[in-house]
């Protein structure tokens, strides 16, 4: 639209010209041809929009459709309105139509017979629930260690994460398998390094994955995994996120980000023994990075605050 405006504009322009100094000198200061000046004052009314390209669609054509097809096709669809196109179009051939069904899809999109297409519910998101001291909830996540960081004869790699929401301070476990047995087992260590920090968490937050959860098993929906009744017998709530919705786990999933960006980018493991050490060290420097969220304090610093305030 900005270029057919534009052109509209200069079309405008040489007419203006042309009115005052005739055409023989508009066309040699627009270089353009005497009888493309002569051709737009039959339209010009004074006005841009005048001035604006018609349609060069031809009003018929010797092969479009003819009444008699465009009414099989009317009482087709209406007989049929579920039906997809490929289908309509197989039963109109048994009725003699012989179009093929690029043609019937112009013609049905041009009388609009396909069905209006349902509008997605927005979604709208709650308000962020703050949390107000350390331990108050903890999101947990795992991810996979890329490949590329990987020697050969190297296992495959996991790495359990723990981001307390309210401080960001995490804890970081390296495991070889991903299930609930090894989610058991990192909520454990993970509770006693918290508590030797001051923090007893209350609650926990993961995803749907199997490793946390039977919530979407077809066999042991209403049997908790290892992982869930450990929780309830540490008194820690587990509550999960919606489902297909990891923006719910955000913290700990940008934490993840950060640690593609920062370790696995250029890092490689040849043992589990290797990847576990090498992750250690990551873990104290992750928490010694300032954060804008804190006030540009790293979690260790924003926590010590806070002890020392309500201590």
């Amino acid at each position: 639209m900005h270029t057919i405006t534009q052109d509209m504009k200069y079309k405008q322009s040489l007419m203006n010209y042309a009115i005052r100094h005739g055409v023989s000198r508009a066309s040699r200061k627009y270089n353009r041809h005497r009888s493309y000046i002569y051709f737009w004052p039959r339209r010009y009314d004074g006005s841009t929009d005048s001035l604006r390209p018609l349609s060069r669609r031809p009003h018929s054509h010797p092969r479009q459709h003819s009444e008699e097809e465009i009414r099989l096709i009317r009482n087709m669809r209406k007989r049929n309105p579920q039906l997809g196109m490929i289908e309509l179009w197989c039963r109109l051939k048994k009725r003699g139509y012989t179009r093929h069904p690029e043609s019937l899809f112009r013609v049905m999109r041009r009388l609009g017979l396909f069905p209006e297409k349902k509008k997605k519910t927005k979604y709208i998101p709650k308000p962020y629930e703050q949390m107000t001291y350390p331990g108050q909830r903890v999101q947990i996540d795992v991810k996979v260690v890329p490949a590329h960081c990987r020697a050969a004869g190297c296992p495959k790699l996991y790495q359990y994460t723990a981001i307390d929401e309210y401080s960001r301070l995490r804890y970081l476990g390296a495991y070889e398998e991903q299930n609930t047995y090894s989610s058991r087992d990192f909520l454990v260590r993970m509770v006693k390094w918290f508590k030797k920090r001051g923090i007893r968490v209350e609650c926990v937050q993961t995803d749907n994955g199997f490793e946390f959860t039977n919530r979407f098993s077809q066999s042991k929906r209403d049997l908790p995994t290892l992982f869930e009744s450990t929780a309830s017998s540490l008194g820690i709530r587990h509550k999960l996120i919606r489902p297909y919705t990891p923006r719910h786990n955000g913290k700990v999933e940008r934490s993840h980000r950060e640690d593609q960006k920062r370790f696995y980018a250029t890092h490689k493991f040849y043992s589990l023994a290797d990847y576990g050490a090498q992750l250690a060290v990551h873990h104290s420097r992750s928490n010694n990075i300032p954060m804008r969220p804190l006030g540009w304090l790293s979690p260790r610093k924003f926590l010590q605050n806070y002890t020392v305030r309500y201590v």
